[in-house]
């Protein structure tokens, strides 16, 4: 019998190492620190005290985020690079490293651009900021780990980005969520678990693994340079002592390595072994195993109530026309699956946001006052496998991966352990309810489920409301399954990049038509997102172009175009995105004329500064792909950028500056640039003219065209790219 059944049966919840954890180490002290005013004055407090050690883990770090709020007492910075650098300056034995997840720039409006070259990150010799970018295509570094010299740690779902801080009472209009931007954000809520001893020892061993796996650089052991004093924040009371902690990950398939899916275990394993309640905060509720198990547990007789809390809407036209939609699909289903009326899934409503909403992005389950999950993965298919997550866990009721006997003292922690949990969820309970925690803590002892607690305190200024299951008309058909949008596992193009190098092998082409669907995939996507939203919140690359074809018989058109070319080229906007917008903007032949102009004139304008910089100014822009590129590049000439312009290996602008640092031929560049850019950008552009007169009137002839341009583009590029790659074999021999 499986451990997988065993479980299913009997509903006994236990942590297994190497299956639902990685490691269970013990913590001397467990703090529970809810939203980003605790955390952070908990994390700047504990930085303080850093004796040797400083090492952080992030999706997003941002060097100007406000740390303190309000009026700073110690006389430090209160932004996080200066405060860091702050550190270094008083403690000659303190080493500060942070990693970044390397992100697409498609990202880069609501982060810091070029986080790499900002001075503050590279004022300090002992001060390391690196981005990883060792993962999957179209995955990501999810982790948000802090380690202070092996002794205390912090582990959760907030970054060190802009618009995390806020307070429980999530204020409308609170001037300290201002941020460097002018901007007021709006509410935000999330966890962190704040913990020491082995358990944060073995949180600084996993950082300073993914740090190497990154990096190729090897961080020391704090804990091997001497002594340090305690960073647990003076006067910080922990909620727990002395109890057994869990760690779980998520780690995709990647460069040879299994993957690992501890956390989509231990999270199955404890839905069903909820008896009585299932308490959820999420951001998203995409994944389908999970759902899978909810929906289980909801159509058994006499099963647990399940409360679900999320935000109204997610963050950002497109996660909200995209993931929003697939966790409409899941929820209705779960509804369906609700025979007893034990299901609630709703949102944080305050009076005065007005289309606002607390964007709830905690990442917290809890089942039955015994289990507490607290990390950074989502209820998402990408957190259960594609992108890398740490959680923490707490367990009661049974030995938490120990060999306890069930003596006096077990069962004395496992009561501490039920009773901060269950604290824990009245407290977030009233959080959202605008009531005092011990209110809700009561009539939850009294026997009153947490559906009527809602139901019955659901009427104030603070509340939770029901989240509306309705999509406007249309866009529920026009969204394509889960999998594309939120995929469960990394794509099978982990051998692209081979194909255009001197080791490639025959199977080339069949690669090369991999990433021309998931090019072509994405100017759906992208004709999708034209369609149905307002084209962005800020700056976006559809609406600026469309002010620009205004003018379409001006002689200006082309110039500004190709002058937003070269801007968004340095900002690393995908070329693609680009293309494919151009072409919905301007029409197909229009279209391709402007983005190849465009495309061209930004590739010769990153490669004259590439030219400028020359390679040692260039590693600092891209360590990754400098030794790949450039020396194929310049041994190869012409033919190695045709080659790179038909599956590109690496973002496009840093493709533009290795090859002026490689000193390759301005003539072979430029042309080869052309030759390979033409027929993809043709293909595109024509595509997503065809695509917006599609989906404008979608008739039987019009669907019929669009397949067949998308094949015949399809098949004439595997040709020409088998054509390409013969030629190249022949220069090797």
């Amino acid at each position: 019998m499986t451990s997988s059944t065993r479980i299913s049966s009997t509903r006994s919840l236990a942590f297994e190492l190497g299956r639902n954890c990685w490691r269970v180490e013990s913590a001397t002290r467990v703090k529970l620190l809810v939203d980003g005013a605790a955390y952070f004055r908990a994390f700047r407090e504990a930085a303080k005290r850093a004796r040797h050690s400083l090492l952080i883990l992030g999706w997003d770090i941002d060097s100007r985020f406000e740390l303190a709020r309000d009026a700073s007492e110690d006389g430090l910075p209160t932004r996080l690079g200066e405060f860091l650098g702050a550190l270094l300056v008083r403690n000659a034995d303190l080493r500060i490293s942070l990693l970044d997840w390397s992100f697409p720039r498609l990202y880069g409006m609501d982060r810091e651009w070029l986080p790499t070259l900002q001075p503050v990150w590279n004022a300090h010799p002992r001060l390391r900021f690196r981005l990883d970018d060792r993962h999957p295509v179209g995955a990501s570094h999810h982790q948000k780990i802090v380690v202070v010299d092996d002794r205390v740690a912090f582990a959760g779902g907030l970054d060190f980005a802009l618009g995390r801080w806020d307070t429980p009472e999530h204020a409308p209009d609170d001037e300290r969520r201002r941020e460097p931007d002018n901007g007021i954000r709006q509410p935000y809520h999330d966890l962190m678990m704040m913990v020491d001893g082995d358990v944060a020892a073995a949180l600084g061993e996993l950082a300073r693994s993914r740090w190497t796996r990154a990096t190729d650089e090897t961080l020391a052991s704090p804990l091997e340079e001497g002594p340090a004093d305690d960073p647990w924040p003076p006067g910080l009371a922990p909620d727990l002592e002395h109890v057994p902690v869990a760690i779980a990950r998520t780690t995709p398939e990647f460069d040879g390595e299994r993957g690992v899916h501890e956390i989509e275990h231990l999270l199955l394993d404890a839905i069903r072994s909820a008896r009585d309640a299932l308490y959820i905060e999420a951001q998203y509720l995409t994944s389908e195993r999970i759902g899978e198990a909810l929906e289980a547990r909801l159509e058994e007789r006499g099963g647990p109530e399940v409360v679900v809390v999320m935000p109204r809407h997610s963050v950002g036209w497109l996660s909200h026309n995209t993931m929003d939609v697939l966790r409409v699909r899941l929820i209705q289903r779960l509804v369906r699956a609700d025979r007893d009326g034990r299901l609630r899934v709703c949102s944080p409503e305050i009076d005065g946001l007005g289309e606002q909403c607390v964007n709830v992005h905690s990442k917290l389950l809890i089942a039955d006052d015994r289990f507490l999950r607290v990390g950074s993965a989502n209820l998402s298919n990408r957190s259960m496998g594609f992108d890398t997550e740490c959680d923490l866990a707490l367990l009661a009721d049974g030995d938490g991966g120990t060999d306890g006997d069930g003596d006096g003292e077990d069962r004395d922690r496992d009561e501490r352990i039920r009773r901060v949990i269950g604290a824990l969820r009245a407290r977030l309970l009233a959080e959202h309810l605008g009531a005092e925690p011990f209110e809700i803590e009561s009539a939850l002892d009294r026997g009153e489920s947490m559906i009527g607690v809602i139901e019955t305190r659901g009427r104030g200024p603070r509340r939770l409301a029901p989240l509306e299951l309705a999509l406007p008309p249309g866009l529920e058909a026009r969204v394509p399954d889960g999998e594309f949008i939120d995929p469960a596992r990394p794509f099978d193009v982990d051998g692209v990049a081979e194909e255009l190098l001197p080791a490639a092998e025959r199977s080339e082409a069949t690669r090369s038509l991999v990433m021309l669907g998931l090019a072509l995939l994405a100017a759906v996507s992208l004709a999708l997102v034209w369609r149905m939203t307002p084209l962005g919140e800020r700056w976006d690359v559809a609406e600026l172009l469309a002010r620009m074809s205004a003018a379409r018989g001006a002689w200006t058109v082309p110039l500004a175009v190709s002058s937003f070319y070269v801007v968004a080229g340095f900002l690393a906007v995908p070329i693609t995105l680009l293309i494919v917008a151009t072409g919905l903007v301007f029409g197909a032949w229009q279209g391709f004329a402007y983005a190849l102009l465009g495309a061209e004139v930004s590739a010769l304008a990153a490669y004259a500064v590439g030219r400028w910089l020359g390679r040692r100014g260039i590693e600092r822009v891209s360590e990754r792909w400098i030794g790949r590129i450039s020396r194929r590049i310049a041994r190869q000439g012409f033919l190695a950028v045709v080659t790179l312009r038909f599956v590109p290996i690496a973002p496009y602008t840093v493709v533009n500056l290795m090859a002026g640092a490689s000193h390759i031929r301005f003539r072979d560049f430029a042309l080869g640039t052309l030759i390979g850019l033409a027929p993809g950008t043709l293909l595109l552009t024509v595509f997503a003219g065809q695509l917006e007169t599609t989906l404008g009137s979608p008739t039987a002839m019009r669907v019929a065209l669009l397949l067949m341009i998308g094949l015949a583009g399809a098949v004439g590029l595997g040709l020409l790219g088998r054509w390409l790659l013969g030629r190249r074999d022949e220069q090797k021999r």
